[in-house]
């Protein structure tokens, strides 16, 4: 997988995983869809198959819940 050389270590960057090729890397936030849609339309004919690592996925998501409010409970 093609990661975009960045010089600022403050870059966010988040892991990518892809199971059929057996990698990981570390794609910059900015260029995570791109970079997830490059690799799976060159190396596996469209197929969703590279993704973002699903227990980051899970965090980002619970997160975002949390901000959101939708995880308090109602009492």
């Amino acid at each position: 997988m093609t990661t975009t050389n960045e010089s600022d270590d403050d870059v966010p960057r988040v892991p990518v995983v892809c199971p059929a090729c057996e990698t990981t890397s570390r794609v910059p936030l900015s260029d995570l869809a791109d970079a997830i849609e490059r690799h799976n339309d060159q190396l596996h004919d469209g197929d969703d198959v590279a993704e973002v690592d699903p227990d980051i996925a899970d965090r980002i998501a619970d997160l975002a819940a949390t901000d959101l409010g939708l995880l308090e409970d109602d009492e």
